[in-house]
């Protein structure tokens, strides 16, 4: 019988042992009660509110402008929906860069206004003491390494991250620190898949890739893109599952005609 099964709830410490008996690990985004539901249902471990609400919920280009109160509103939804699952919230842009007392304050706030499980930070050695500050207050905190949405306007493109040797070598170094420095868990975003096995078999923490290969202890895809609803965001990485744009666009026409055709509703859908 596998350590999920066994789990009642998931936490931190049942993806220690996972990882330790070569267990893969599961993790989606979530952002909704509805939706927050079936992933938990599905038996996932870990659900992301991410920051990527600003893509999927907001139709922003960026996740840039997501904001502590989005943040802790998506995750408050979720909160209510999860019986088993870990949920992890993604500290928004602006509420840890270059300040840890702030890092700190915007962690306690998530924490005490959402009742989630921990928080995500993007960044290695730059952001490292807001690490350090949030753990001290007993958050759990997973990192993130390689490609980082929120920075995207340094690196003026999303494409793979860490193929030359010098950002390989320190997106290593990076994975060793937060390590270090207490993080339970790191995400492995678009780097190359060599690298991902690299950093994966270099620290005793799990690593969760998205775009970084079969190596890592698990996988995460944002909810919207594997079950088809977001259909213009199609890199290499992403499988879908559904297409679930094509079936709700139909299942909202054949309302429409229904009605305009006097169909619906008919006499025993009326009182």
């Amino acid at each position: 019988m596998s350590i999920h099964a066994n789990a009642k709830k998931i936490t931190t410490h049942t993806l220690q042992e996972m990882k330790a008996a070569g267990e893969k690990i599961t993790m989606l985004t979530a952002y909704d009660y509805s939706l927050a539901k079936l992933v938990d249902q599905g038996g996932v471990d870990i659900i992301l509110v991410g920051d990527s609400a600003s893509n999927v919920m907001a139709g922003k280009d960026t996740t840039v402008p997501m904001t502590l109160e989005h943040m802790i509103y998506h995750a408050q939804c979720v909160e209510r929906a999860v019986e088993k699952a870990l949920i992890v919230v993604d500290m928004p842009f602006g509420t840890y860069q270059g300040n840890s007392r702030l890092a700190l304050e915007s962690a306690i706030k998530i924490m005490k206004e959402t009742n989630g499980h921990a928080v995500k930070l993007e960044g290695g050695s730059e952001i490292v003491e807001s690490i350090e500050r949030i753990l001290t207050a007993g958050i759990p905190v997973m990192g993130h390494l390689g490609l980082t949405p929120q920075s995207i306007y340094k690196f003026g493109t999303y494409s793979v991250r860490a193929k030359e040797e010098e950002e390989a070598k320190k997106l290593i170094e990076d994975a060793k620190l937060l390590e270090q420095a207490g993080c339970f868990g790191i995400v492995l975003e678009k780097i190359p898949s060599e690298l991902a096995r690299a950093v994966t078999e270099s620290v005793s923490i799990p690593i969760i890739g998205i775009g970084a290969g079969p190596h890592c202890d698990g996988q995460v895809l944002v909810l919207h893109d594997l079950l088809g609803i977001t259909t213009d965001f199609s890199p290499r990485f992403l499988r879908r599952y559904l297409n679930l744009e094509e079936s709700i666009t139909d299942a909202v026409k054949s309302f429409c005609k229904d009605v305009r055709d006097g169909d619906f509703p008919n006499e025993s859908e009326s009182y």
